[in-house]
């Protein structure tokens, strides 16, 4: 995969320095692993549609969608390696290629609501983590959100037992490990676009998921029960290969910026409401049990989770979990 992915750096790099380039647009490759009609997706392109019109058509966007370039695993090392310019990969992906900060984000019910998410995403704290992101050869750019997720499995989860011994999907986080271990669950790593045949097939027996990912991806189909917990958040961090950036003349590399605060904003907005729609969407399905839980089951599940903060702290530092417990106003753990 790597000599793959060195091929495609270097051809990618030849293309640039071709002698037609002055006239030619910049072409900025943008890979990302979900589907095209989810926030995510609509936000990319809602991004390429500001950026051409903003240069002008100087600079072109190419979108591959539902990890038609590269999968969860590959996709970070194309951008070091300047096959693709530009991802919007999960907070969680950081923590692998050493950036274990942004695991934060994946702590359990840390982040109430969407407004107080804003607080830190749009706050000083969020622009302090985008610039960790340099040291690894990338500019962060903004946050999309994905939105909260819920559990879903083909047994009715409501009390923290229900969950021992069952096999969760989870993306690669040390946070998430940790997570379904506290439950006594089965953490099981796999790339997003494996999760439907792994539930399908029994290969694993649940997941957690924002509503949004659940039904686009077809989920709710092969899960009998998903219960609303809101426990953790997915967003994504839109990142650029560096030195790709740094070198774009300084007017394009502005009008591409006020592009993507722009298709951040309208993203933001897709990802509420699909996830809203989408949630209606499954129970008129009919296919999947909704399992709401009362305040003294959430409290339990909040409860048999505290572990995982002590987990954690060891890795990131108990000072930036006390700073965005501060931030978010959270319970103390």
């Amino acid at each position: 995969m790597r000599k793959l992915v060195l091929a495609a750096a270097s051809i990618a790099a030849l293309i640039l320095i071709g002698p037609a380039s002055a006239q030619s647009p910049v072409i900025i490759k943008f890979s990302h692993v979900v589907a095209s009609d989810t926030p995510k997706g609509k936000a990319a392109e809602k991004f390429k549609e500001l950026a051409e019109k903003y240069t002008d058509g100087k600079v072109k966007v190419e979108i591959y969608p539902n990890s038609t370039l590269y999968k969860d695993k590959e996709e970070l090392e194309a951008l070091q390696l300047g096959a693709v310019q530009m991802l919007a990969p999960s907070n969680s992906k950081f923590g692998p290629i050493g950036i274990k900060e942004f695991e934060v984000f994946d702590l359990p019910y840390i982040l109430p609501d969407l407004a107080t998410l804003r607080k830190v995403t749009d706050g000083p704290l969020g622009a302090r983590l985008l610039k960790l992101l340099d040291s690894k050869g990338m500019t962060g750019l903004a946050y999309w959100d994905n939105g909260f997720k819920e559990m879903s499995a083909n047994k009715k989860l409501i009390s923290p037992v229900d969950y021992k011994g069952v096999k969760f999907r989870i993306q690669s986080s040390k946070v998430l490990e940790a997570q379904f271990r506290a439950l006594g669950s089965i953490p099981q790593v796999m790339a997003f676009g494996e999760v439907y045949q792994a539930l399908q097939t029994g290969v694993v027996d649940g997941q957690e998921n924002t509503w949004s990912n659940i039904y686009t991806q077809k989920m709710h189909e092969v899960q009998k029960y998903a219960t609303v917990t809101n426990h953790g958040y997915i967003g994504y961090v839109v990142v650029v290969n560096k030195k790709f950036w740094d070198g774009l003349p300084a007017d394009i590399r502005a009008n591409c910026e006020k592009a993507m605060k722009e298709a951040t904003t309208f993203g933001n907005g897709q990802s509420a409401k699909e996830n809203d729609d989408a949630l209606e969407a499954i129970k008129k399905s009919g296919k999947t049990e909704i399992i709401t839980l009362t305040p003294e089951q959430d409290a339990a599940m909040r409860k048999a989770m505290e572990p995982v903060y002590k987990d954690v702290a060891s890795r990131v530092g108990q000072p930036l979990i006390d700073e965005f417990l501060r931030e978010t106003g959270a319970a103390s753990h």
